[in-house]
């Protein structure tokens, strides 16, 4: 989650999105709320790493649309989390948040976007009668 000169590979870059949320999730507030949504955060937050894994083992065309999906509705959540944190908040400062909601965002526009092609693509395949 540096600036806008890295290079593009999701996998990284959604490992090092499930770390900034697990250290996030290490440092905030103790208190019953702050236990509960760290551990909602935890795993919401990570989740999409694993899932991506799922997809790029996909059976099919629709499993993987399906795992993607499962990415995208858990950075959704996990975005949700986020601003609830920063609202009560749950994190000693709130703007520390700002970047994850930033990357947030960004992850679930690609994800977005990726399962529209998939999909896309998915149809043409079909119209055209390929396997």
């Amino acid at each position: 989650m540096t600036g806008d000169n890295r290079s593009f590979d999701l996998e990284e870059r959604l490992l090092e999105y499930a770390a900034a949320i697990i250290r996030l999730t290490e440092g905030m507030r103790r208190t019953q709320a702050g236990i509960h949504m760290a551990g909602q955060l935890l795993r919401s937050g990570t989740s999409a790493l694993p899932n991506h894994g799922e997809a790029q083992a996909a059976e099919s065309p629709a499993d993987f649309v399906h795992k993607l999906s499962i990415c995208l509705k858990e950075l959704r959540e996990t975005w949700r989390w986020l601003r609830l944190a920063q609202r009560v908040p749950l994190v000693r400062s709130p703007a520390s948040v700002d970047s994850l909601l930033k990357e947030t965002e960004e992850l679930i526009r690609i994800f977005y976007a990726s399962i529209t092609t998939a999909r896309r693509r998915t149809v043409k395949k079909e119209q055209s009668g390929e396997s």
